[in-house]
């Protein structure tokens, strides 16, 4: 077996022939003189080969990845070639890409660390200082990502997160099929949500959308209802049960301040018991709750529409679950709980945007399990100090786009 077979097997070094070895074993450094493999002269562009017009003074360097230990340069000597149909250009480098320092391999490596780790832990793995990975990291994504367009969207959700102290938000809108992330906009309220709807969909893209999930805010309705004519729109199931234990521990309240300094004592602790759901509770907790039919009638009155309202998310049919929440607000109207009676408005009002959820079971529970990934790599960061950052990390973990499914096949390899 010859010396340059030998490397290209030890290496994995594909599309690429070994010329020239040095080893410096004070540096610790590789140095490996490389050419194309049966394919040089190549256009970058159409992968015609071309004649060569000059054959450059000095050669480039490329970083591989390190072997125990030892960093593998490659150097080579690129070639200006003059293709038939893009005039003269460099020839393609199969293993980087154009005007690159890095090979492929190294910037799968990177891309792969940098998904499960901290940038800083990347770093030690791959023997490079922190802020060059941060550099070269950056520049990868927004290469691999320049041009690409989303596709293929049905279903979405929208929802916001904090990036950074001082109430500066980010508003994300999520891919619910895909469970990914498909845009990031600085700011939140309605101008940044049809930033999304004017700038990246076309005409076409917003027929398509056929559902899309929200929390009650008003601004992200609105954007959603006048652009996509075709929604059809599901206010979030968690943000309605909350709205509701909001309003019964509204009632709770009001009764707190009310009651004299033996009657707080039995209503001590009952605010995590109206907050359970029926399934959590145990046997001694429902006593608990029904001693008050007797020590304060409010209260229970409150806790029994709350229990009651639970039954609506187990319903199957339109029409069923549309007769049982007729029924229940009236039956909540007449209770004279001023907060209740508020719930009852605000559901009244979004009736249409609640009932589809009986038949599709679609929530915003994607986008908050995706969010949670998102609190993860901000926590794993220890925070960003721009947006464009933060989006790129976000991109890379739970984007729609495999960044590094990207890279040739040939060098998606560790």
């Amino acid at each position: 077996m010859t010396v340059n077979k030998f490397i290209r097997n030890l290496l994995n070094l594909k599309e690429l022939s070994v010329t020239h070895v040095e080893l410096h074993a004070r540096k610790r450094t590789l140095d490996l003189w490389v050419k194309p493999y049966k394919n040089g002269c190549l256009c970058p562009h159409c992968h015609r080969r071309g004649r060569i017009v000059r054959i450059m003074d000095e050669c480039r360097l490329w970083r591989d990845l390190t072997l125990y230990g030892c960093m593998v340069m490659l150097w080579y000597c690129p070639k200006e070639i003059m293709c038939p149909t893009h005039g003269r250009v460099q020839e393609n480098i199969p293993w980087a890409d154009d005007y690159a320092r890095i090979t492929y391999r190294f910037e799968y490596a990177m891309l792969v660390y940098c998904q499960i780790m901290s940038q800083k832990a990347a770093a030690q793995m791959l023997h490079i200082a922190q802020s060059t990975l941060s550099d070269l990291l950056h520049r990868s994504i927004e290469r691999i990502r320049d041009g690409h367009r989303i596709r293929d969207l049905k279903a979405i959700g929208v929802d916001e997160i904090s990036y950074c102290k001082g109430h500066k938000y980010a508003t994300i809108v999520y891919d619910i099929k895909k469970a990914c992330v498909v845009w990031v906009g600085k700011g939140k309220g309605e101008k940044t949500i049809d930033r999304f709807f004017k700038e990246m969909l076309s005409d076409y893209q917003k027929r398509k959308i056929k559902w899309a999930t929200c929390d009650m805010s008003q601004a992200y309705i609105n954007a959603i209802e006048n652009h996509c004519p075709n929604v059809t729109l599901i206010l979030d199931r968690f943000h309605i049960v909350k709205k509701l234990n909001e309003a019964v521990d509204e009632v709770r309240k009001e009764q707190w301040r009310e009651a004299s300094g033996d009657e707080r004592k039995t209503l001590k602790g009952l605010r995590w018991l109206l907050y359970r759901h029926s399934s959590k509770r145990s046997k001694k907790d429902t006593w608990i709750l029904n001693t008050l039919r007797k020590g304060n009638r409010r209260i229970h009155r409150a806790w029994v529409l709350k229990d009651e309202f639970e039954h609506f998310w187990d319903y199957k049919t339109h029409w069923a679950a549309d007769r049982f929440i007729k029924r229940w607000t009236t039956t909540a109207l007449k209770s004279r709980l001023e907060p209740i009676r508020r719930f009852v408005k605000t559901i009244r009002k979004h009736m249409h945007r609640i009932l589809p959820y009986v038949e599709t079971r679609m929530t915003n529970a994607v986008a908050e399990g995706l969010n949670r990934i998102i609190k993860i790599i901000k926590n794993r960061a220890s925070g960003f100090r721009t947006l464009e950052a933060f989006t790129d990390l976000i991109f890379l973990t739970v984007g729609d786009l495999n960044i590094p499914e990207q890279i040739p096949k040939d060098f998606r390899t560790i």
